[in-house]
């Protein structure tokens, strides 16, 4: 409000340009996610402290910073320390495969995304809202395996299954963010094409630099709610001693397996949250790919055909990889109730898909292909040049010396 007063008493003339609707209600909508994550954050550290019976507040209410003071020490009633990951295989003998194959992985996911992230941010014909969400896409790909490989490959290394119960909450946390992540930006780069082939006229008008940032920011704050909220409820069941993970992380729905309380509200608050937050987000895509199939179909030339078809190709491919390995394994391991289906889940779509999105991006996609020529060559041009620069120099410091 002080901002508004600002704007209307020393710039009058522009007060109606600039405080548009839109920027009032992003500025009501930072307002109000800056709040809820204060307060989640708060929360959150409030449910690990634990307390005596019969303690009295001397507020007229549950104040912050005076249950803090009452607190004896860590707790929630987990009387836990850490877990035991058992990973892919408890077999000795295949352990160091293991371990270069997810290594192998992840150096693939790192360095192939960084080069689709680098490509784009160096070349200006890409600057296009498409491959700004291509390259957040790249950017959460790299961090979701870096939420989980780099622990897996400590452990078969040390010859340690431990992980703390903060790691393993954190571990949770990251990797249900970057995931949630994951699948609301697979859902914007739906719509990003939708606009594109359905209403080509309007696209630079409707999807302007404003709204790819709102929808991005938006992508964000839903999969960080989704994630706190989640950590918050994981936060308040207590677990036996020496409890053993039958994965290679710390999965949300194996957590609340193992939990000795209660999980039946967890339980709630998952089903509700995938049917909105994944489902929500799969209606989306289902709907603009059937309106992008059904435009393509009008179209006479084979060749528009075609161009519309690949523009999108590579997205569609990524999208049924993604799903299909989600939604068909889990389903799969939810009637045999087996552990092992839900581990081989979370390796396709947590490892491999990361992995993949690269070379189906520069694969399919003729703009990237030629983006990651150009950067190559303008990489080892610079690389010459640095070359003959110190040999000019050394060069001439011995004649220097002479």
């Amino acid at each position: 409000m002080a901002y508004d007063c600002f704007m209307a008493i020393s710039h009058p003339l522009n007060y109606t340009v600039i405080m548009n609707p839109r920027l009032c209600g992003l500025l009501i909508l930072v307002s109000w996610v800056i709040s809820g994550l204060n307060s989640l954050l708060q929360s959150l550290m409030e449910l690990q402290l634990s307390f005596c019976t019969g303690m009295e507040i001397p507020h007229f209410f549950c104040e912050f910073n005076q249950s803090s003071n009452h607190h004896m020490g860590r707790g929630n009633d987990t009387h836990i320390s850490g877990f035991l990951l058992l990973g892919l295989s408890e077999d000795p003998e295949v352990q160091l495969p293991i371990f270069g194959l997810f290594l192998s992985m992840y150096l693939i996911t790192v360095f192939g995304n960084l080069l689709i992230i680098l490509a784009i941010s160096s070349d200006s014909h890409l600057h296009t809202f498409m491959y700004f969400f291509l390259t957040n896409l790249s950017f959460v790909d790299i961090c979701v395996t870096s939420t989980i490989i780099p622990k897996m490959l400590v452990n078969i290394q040390t010859q340690s299954k431990v992980i703390t119960y903060t790691g393993c909450i954190g571990q949770i946390c990251f990797s249900l963010l970057f995931a949630g992540w994951d699948d609301f930006l697979l859902a914007v780069m739906a719509y990003d094409r939708f606009m594109a082939i359905c209403h080509p006229l309007h696209y630079t008008v409707i999807m302007n630099p404003r709204l790819c940032g709102l929808l991005a920011l938006l992508s964000w704050i839903m999969s960080v709610l989704n994630s706190s909220l989640q950590s918050l409820m994981l936060l308040q069941l207590s677990f036996c001693s020496e409890v053993e993970i039958p994965h290679f992380f710390c999965e949300l729905h194996q957590m609340i397996q193992l939990a000795c309380s209660d999980t039946f509200l967890n339980n709630t608050v998952i089903y509700i949250s995938v049917m909105v937050l994944a489902g929500g987000p799969l209606a989306g895509i289902l709907y603009s790919y059937s309106k992008i199939i059904s435009s393509i179909i009008r179209i006479s030339s084979a060749e528009g055909k075609y161009k519309a078809f690949s523009t999108c190709a590579s997205h569609l491919l990524v999208v049924s990889l993604f799903y299909c390995t989600v939604l068909g394994v889990y389903l799969s391991s939810a009637v045999t109730q087996s552990s092992y289906g839900s581990t081989i889940a979370s390796v396709m779509y947590m490892v491999v898909t990361p992995m993949l999105n690269p070379f189906i991006y520069s694969l399919r996609n003729k703009d990237i292909k030629e983006a990651l020529i150009r950067f190559f060559r303008r990489a080892t041009i610079k690389g010459t040049i640095v070359l003959m620069v110190k040999k000019c120099l050394g060069c001439r410091a011995q004649s220097h010396d002479f």
